[in-house]
């Protein structure tokens, strides 16, 4: 007998589904989000602080191949929890076969474009004759797994949405758990510096995706790898790219912002500045991750009782998520505000490290009690299929609002000004976030979801 698992988020109550979907994505997210904080304490205790300079002039790059991944991933994802919730098996088992070729031609494609110029983009990314060998070696392994990578992360958002959201935790945890096995063996034990961190990262999300590929071979499933279906559809495309055009641009904006940030930290405050960003990156990284999670949770919720006209309960979800992201965030915001020192200190034995990541972290965590209000927002509209809501919120924080602060304030306030520019943008969005939801609630009141 088939999986019934989907059929659940039509009936079931509210609050059980979201702990039910949001927890196991919250606890991948966060054993995501500390490997990516372990993955920089090894680096920077075993490699050094120029080290962890170099991985933070990679974040552009990683954010624009996440950006792909998003891409797919999300609109995939979201595309197939609408289709589940009408019935309509045969197009969801073929969003299942688009998602795995869409990812690796795109994987592909970001892989050799990016290896053909990556030094010079480095140098315009801000790295330095110092820095350089560390951002090209974590780059070079990286991208020639990243076919890998974009199909794991893919595949993982198809198990979520289609009723699995513990087996999506499961594979997210096994990744963690390889790479903390492997990490420190290749760093510290066959002293492969940077190299050994990035073949780590690689090697688990290999091994995880072969077990993803099994599962989904399992003809008992709701969807499941058969012929026919990796056929790129123009439809299935279309709609996918659509709905995941938000997160796309998110990522893509993030990009450009990470490059003007790097850019000034190197000329304002050198080399040890930008490992200070990496620092607070990875910190403000775990909260976002953790709310990350929990929208991952209500994404398949909301998604499905839309395609499935139950209007009350896509609103319900929508409440629970808000207020649980504000606690998670308010949570992050008293932690680094109160203990500064002590978070930094995690990374390294640097005192002027320290002391630029302190800085960092008091004004890039300002604001961040509201933010959560505007990253659940924001995966709502993708949920309900209002993507153009969505990627107006995403450009209005990241292009509107964030990259001119970067470009004005730090000529009047210096790296301060870089700083700053972070929460007062995130201030802005809020506000964007809470119109366009005011507007849409009161259509929702004359009956317009559907």
């Amino acid at each position: 007998m088939k999986n019934k698992a989907p059929l659940a988020l039509g009936t079931e109550p509210i609050g059980k589904l979201l702990a039910e979907y949001a927890v196991p994505a919250i606890i991948a997210m966060t054993a995501a989000s500390l490997y990516n904080i372990t993955d920089s304490i090894f680096i920077g205790h075993g490699v050094g602080p120029l080290a962890l300079s170099g991985l933070a002039i990679t974040f552009p790059l990683m954010n624009l191949a996440a950006a792909f991944a998003t891409l797919v991933g999300i609109g995939s994802a979201t595309l197939l929890s609408i289709r589940l919730g009408q019935k309509d098996y045969e197009t969801a088992n073929s969003i299942l076969g688009n998602t795995i070729t869409l990812n690796v031609i795109m994987g592909v494609m970001y892989s050799v474009v990016t290896l053909l110029f990556l030094d010079p983009v480095l140098y315009f990314f801000g790295a330095s004759h110092d820095t350089l060998p560390y951002a090209h070696d974590f780059m070079v392994i990286i991208l020639c797994g990243n076919v890998v990578t974009y199909l794991f992360f893919g595949l993982n958002a198809v198990l979520r949405s289609s009723g699995n959201p513990r087996k999506a935790m499961l594979a997210t945890i096994f990744t963690v758990v390889i790479n903390l096995i492997l990490n420190p063996l290749f760093v510290f034990k066959f002293g492969w510096g940077i190299r050994g961190s990035a073949s780590a990262t690689v090697i688990s999300q290999t091994l995880v995706l072969l077990w993803q590929m099994h599962f989904f071979s399992d003809k008992n499933n709701f969807i499941h790898l058969q012929k026919g279906i990796y056929k790129l559809k123009a439809k299935i495309v279309k709609d996918a790219l659509s709905i995941g055009m938000s997160p796309f641009l998110m990522n893509a904006a993030a990009c450009v912002i990470v490059v003007l940030i790097a850019q000034g930290l190197t000329r304002l405050g050198g080399d040890l500045a930008i490992g200070a960003y990496g620092i607070v990156n990875r910190v403000s990284f775990l909260f976002v991750m953790i709310v990350i999670g929990l929208n991952q949770g209500m994404q398949p919720i909301a998604a499905y009782n839309y395609g499935a006209r139950q209007n009350e309960r896509v609103l319900k979800v929508l409440k629970l998520a808000i207020m649980w992201a504000s606690i998670i965030m308010t949570a992050g915001f008293i932690i680094v505000q109160l203990f500064p020192h002590a978070v930094a200190s995690i990374f390294t034995t640097d005192d002027t490290l320290i002391n630029f990541s302190v800085t960092g972290l008091r004004f890039v965590f300002m604001f961040f009690p509201l933010v959560g209000f505007q990253m659940v927002t924001s995966t709502f509209f993708q949920s309900i299929e209002k993507p153009k809501q969505a990627i107006f919120m995403s450009l209005a924080r990241q292009v509107i609002f964030l990259i001119p602060l970067l470009l004005i304030l730090p000529y009047h306030w210096g790296i301060n000004g870089i700083w700053l520019s972070m929460p007062i943008a995130d201030f802005l969005a809020v506000i964007v976030a809470g119109i366009l939801l005011a507007r849409q609630l009161r259509s929702f009141k004359k009956g317009q979801l559907l």
